[in-house]
């Protein structure tokens, strides 16, 4: 289980645009189609990734916490599904389905969206206020598989609590730490 962090993009930027099939509805969406009225986040995940699924149930209540409020949410997954066959589209399909994810989850067949975000490990987090400028990137929580720190999410919606009050989010993010991306 390799430890990749973030690499943290400067905050501030600007949304990078893409548009990616979802292996859920196998529609096409661009990040203007996710935006939500409040803000967006961003996900880059995988199938297999260990942090991944230590944090997944955490994630999809994430989601049900935020998107009734106004978040916009997608998960994106950019690894080599030639050499890594687990996170090939269809079995993308089936971990959602499994794992009751009922937003977006894109394929980054091209990886180019990945590298539009600067995006370096599973799980990677992005979140864009109502401007699509970017006010967070970092960890979910201090939670890591095998480390019995509890799952909460603290440091994302402490952040997505930010952008919905208007609260200010501090500067110093901690970086998220997972799997690195399978690039091709």
């Amino acid at each position: 289980m390799a430890n990749t962090l973030s690499n943290m993009l400067p905050l501030g930027t600007k949304a990078p645009e893409f548009r990616l099939k979802d292996t859920n509805s196998s529609h096409f969406y661009t990040f203007s189609d996710i935006k939500g009225e409040k803000g967006t986040l961003i996900m880059f995940i995988c199938n297999h990734c260990p942090f991944v699924l230590h944090v997944i149930e955490e994630i999809v209540r994430i989601a049900n916490d935020y998107t009734v409020q106004g978040i916009g949410m997608a998960a994106i997954s950019s690894n080599d599904a030639f050499k890594y066959p687990q996170d090939a589209p269809e079995r993308m399909t089936e971990f959602a389905f499994e794992n009751d994810i009922d937003f977006p989850y894109l394929f980054d067949e091209s990886q180019l969206t990945a590298k539009a975000y600067d995006a370096a490990c599973t799980p990677d987090f992005y979140l864009f206020d109502s401007q699509d400028r970017l006010v967070y990137r970092g960890q979910l929580d201090d939670s890591r598989p095998g480390n019995n720190i509890p799952v909460s999410g603290s440091d994302l919606r402490n952040a997505i609590d930010g952008v919905l009050y208007n609260r200010n989010i501090p500067q110093n993010q901690k970086p998220s730490m997972g799997c690195g991306i399978k690039w091709k």
